[in-house]
């Protein structure tokens, strides 16, 4: 049954003279708001906000809660994303006393415990790269691209070097070119290899004196560890230029192998794809990045340092020719906070089995479903695979999207589709390693059944959701960002 209560917008239970607190009379003199307020401070008009009683709130909100899917309430295969589980001993440690509780502006001896913490997060961070300079001030992963690339731009810009160009493969993420350009760069985009991997012809042809940094996601967005990245960073760094490694794929090779050892520079961390921060809902987020040693003068402050005297004592400093703040405060503490605790709990050793049980899974799942769903590279596959339904396209019209829709019904969170678009009706799927195999099995059941029923179902699924199939195309080209009265 659909909760219709859920879909309607607090507009519509609106009712003139409805109030969710009604205060006493004041027992004391009060004035005019024009005559408190300068004019210019003052709206022409009270806003437009709903008028509705504290029950029509609390129930819209609680149903509306009810329709979200999130790694809490279902299986989340999202490739890419890395729907990692938080475990919720996490939330109970930040929010200790002594945690949970301090303020950005006490001074730092009010701040030992804290400043302590991040220091040994940014110790941790740096072995896991094998790059041994760290900031952890980027917001999210794609501002820790950004980052990167000014720190990149500012050591070139020192060097004296004019260095223009930003490589990267075409099944990069989105957010690589888009750093890239917001940074000043120029983007040039490369074409994979037939075998999903880059093109070494093709990137040879491209580099040159002006090529600042090569972008490469390792494992790449096919899942797909890269067999030649020694060989791809031996030709940038013989030009000159950096490595950039994308980590929002680092889930599948910590304490296995690290960026820094097989020719990364730069790196970013995706904290919630990696260390379990809590993902979605558009923040909070943290991005810290990691960077070869020649680099680390030009990172972004503050960055915390341990005093060498008897006396252990932490401060914040900032490097010498930093390229200033990318946030207020530190950084998002909260967040990191979590992605310490997950890396405390697990260690070394548990971190490189939870890169190996995620492997298993994945190539576990791909199993499963290789032969209704093909998987058009690798035999193998790291943490996630992208298989095709290509073929079901073309023999019974059924689409990637026709699957994605209809697991809704079924009580599971859709895969991505349609990326990497070097694959034709892509399915990407990452179960991450907390997923059981019974888990696993039955979603590839559910797949299966879902592959046998008639095209018309799938065309029009889901069934069971509040909407549909809403026009995505109308939607982006025409928004509606704001309700309008229709009084």
């Amino acid at each position: 049954m659909r909760n219709t209560q859920a879909t309607e917008l607090l507009f519509d239970l609106a009712q003139p003279g409805r109030r969710a607190a009604i205060f006493p009379e004041s027992d004391v003199d009060t004035a005019a708001a024009s005559e408190c307020i300068p004019a210019e401070f003052l709206a022409a008009a009270a806003p437009e906000l709903p008028e509705v009683t504290e029950p029509d709130v609390i129930r819209h909100f609680t149903n509306l809660s009810t329709l979200n899917m999130s790694v809490d309430t279902h299986f989340y295969p999202l490739g890419s994303c890395t729907m990692k589980y938080n475990p919720k001993r996490h939330e109970r440690l930040a929010a200790l006393p002594g945690i949970g509780d301090l303020h950005p502006y006490q001074s730092e001896d009010q701040l030992q415990g804290m400043l302590a913490i991040q220091y040994e997060m940014q110790e941790m961070l740096a072995e896991i790269a094998g790059l041994p300079a760290v900031s952890l001030q980027p917001a999210a992963g794609a501002q820790g691209e950004f980052t990167a690339l000014l720190v990149a731009s500012a050591y070139f810009k020192d060097r004296g070097e004019n260095r223009t160009k930003v490589l990267f493969p075409s099944s990069a993420h989105g957010t690589n070119p888009a750093s890239a350009a917001l940074a000043g760069f120029e983007c040039v985009q490369l074409k994979d290899g037939a075998d999903g991997f880059v093109d070494l012809v093709e990137l040879k042809a491209h580099l040159d004196d002006k090529t600042a940094v090569f972008m490469i996601t390792n494992p790449n967005t096919l899942g797909l560890f890269e067999s030649k990245i020694t060989q791809i960073a031996d030709l940038v760094h013989e030009v000159g230029g950096l490595v950039y490694i994308d980590g929002a794929n680092m889930n599948a090779i910590l304490g296995v192998t690290r960026p820094g050892d097989f020719g990364g520079d730069m790196m970013h961390y995706n904290v919630h794809k990696t260390f379990t921060g809590p993902h979605g809902a558009g923040g909070p987020g943290a991005g810290p990045i990691a960077v070869r040693d020649f680099l680390a003068d030009y990172l972004p402050g503050p960055i915390v340092s341990r005093s060498e005297s008897d006396t252990e004592t932490f401060t914040m400093t900032t490097p010498a020719k930093s390229i200033g703040r990318v946030r207020s405060f530190f950084g998002n503490v909260g967040i990191l906070m979590r992605g310490y605790f997950y890396l405390r709990t697990l260690g070394a050793k548990g971190l490189r089995e939870a890169s190996e049980d995620a492997v298993l899974n994945a190539n576990y799942l791909k199993a499963l479903l290789e032969d209704v769903l093909p998987v058009p590279h690798g035999n193998h596959c790291m943490h996630e695979f992208v298989a095709s339904a290509s073929d079901l396209q073309k023999e019974r019209g059924i689409s990637a999207m026709d699957i994605a829709k209809r697991l809704l019904d079924y009580g599971f969170h859709a895969p991505t589709v349609y990326f990497p678009l070097v694959v034709s009706d892509a399915i990407m799927i990452e179960p991450t390693e907390t997923e059981s195999k019974a888990t696993l099995e039955a979603f590839a059941e559910t797949i299966r059944k879902i592959i046998g029923e008639p095209a018309e179902t799938l065309h029009n699924a889901p069934h069971t959701t509040p909407v549909s199939r809403p026009d995505d195309v109308r939607a982006a080209r025409k928004p509606i960002l704001r309700w309008r009265s229709e009084k």
